[in-house]
């Protein structure tokens, strides 16, 4: 089985080598990456790491599809023989792990979990910052561990998924959040389920991007999404820009609608133990060593020179002055739920 994660980075490579180590142990055989305009040596660690046979790395410097340089990435990737060759295919960002809690914890014991699956939603997890102020050269999964609570009935964005897909012609192009481009004809016969393994309705198959609310959706498997890290790293994802709506730059608001740190989830470090002696390894080749050393230097670098200009000082001093979010009662819930389906009617 041939199992593809697809990725879009730009000066990402202090984060890069665990990302990697967590997929391919969590059952990922073949990488796509696609880097753009890249100052920290994340481009040339990924010449490195395909020299190695680890992936298939992609310039991505533009023109540009008006829908932004994620969404030119995967119109580029729907021509490219290891999308082709894929069984199952999966689009991710370098701040989203799969977490998997079925059997081994790996892709092929999710699969058998749901063998009649045609799509798998993944649906977020928020992980907070929890007070996280500087940067520092630690994996992620081991540096956050309070999240959003399992049900969580707003933000609506606090639901969204990403999808786990059988590439067997029933979706003929990568999306975003969900395949595109359905063939009416396999739509009948296609299965989609959630996290928690229910058979999800008729509406998911050609639209939904974010999940029921007010419940759990993880319990076969979740996707952790560190959308924050410190807040020293916000600062910098500010510079970076948003891979989609990269026109839009991040400020307090995003961080508000992410920062929830009720709950305490570890579970993706019981992958550490196959995960760590994999990115040791990787570190432990000179030049991606190197190259790793080098991309972790670039971040403290680039704050410090960021912090000499008003908008991301003030950015910085905002995040530290903002205390941590507070979910929403679910009362509160419904009534803002009311008012954004009355809104869609109206529109």
């Amino acid at each position: 089985m041939k199992a593809l994660a697809v990725l879009t980075l730009r000066n990402e490579g202090a984060y890069l080598l665990e990302w990697l180590a967590h997929h391919r142990v969590s059952g990922f055989t073949d990488f796509l990456v696609f880097s753009n305009d890249c100052q920290d040596g994340t481009d040339v660690m990924l010449d490195r790491l395909e020299e190695m046979g680890w992936l298939t790395h992609i310039r991505n410097d533009g023109p540009y599809d008006q829908r932004g340089i994620q969404f030119t990435a995967l119109k580029m990737a729907q021509k490219l023989d290891v999308v082709k060759q894929a069984d199952w295919i999966l689009p991710l960002d370098i701040d989203e792990f799969v977490n998997i809690h079925v059997g081994d914890r790996t892709l092929p014991a999710l699969l058998d979990a749901l063998p009649e699956a045609t799509a798998i939603t993944l649906t977020w997890r928020l992980f907070g910052n929890a007070d996280q102020v500087r940067f520092t050269d630690r994996p992620v999964t081991d540096t956050f561990i309070k999240a959003a609570p399992l049900d969580m009935p707003w933000p609506w964005r606090s639901a969204m998924f990403k999808t786990l897909y059988r590439n067997d012609g029933t979706y003929r192009k990568l999306g975003v959040h969900r395949p595109r481009d359905p063939d009416e004809a396999r739509l009948n016969t296609a299965r989609w389920f959630d996290g928690e393994g229910r058979e999800l309705d008729e509406q998911f198959k050609t639209r939904r991007i974010f999940s029921n609310y007010g419940q759990s959706n993880h319990a076969l498997v979740q996707l952790n999404h560190y959308a924050l890290g410190s807040m020293e790293n916000f600062v910098l994802k500010a510079d970076r820009g948003r891979a989609v709506h990269s026109d839009h730059m991040l400020d307090v608001d995003y961080w508000v609608e992410r920062n929830f740190n009720t709950d305490t989830d570890t579970t993706i470090q019981a992958m550490a133990p196959r995960s760590h002696p994999v990115m040791n390894s990787l570190k432990a080749d000179a030049q991606l060593g190197r190259l790793h050393d080098a991309a972790v230097t670039w971040r403290k670098q680039r704050f410090e020179e960021l912090l000499l200009d008003e908008p991301f000082r003030a950015l910085f001093a905002r995040l530290m002055m903002t205390p941590p979010s507070r979910p929403i009662a679910p009362a509160t819930a419904r009534l803002l739920m009311r008012f954004a389906n009355q809104g869609r009617a109206r529109d």
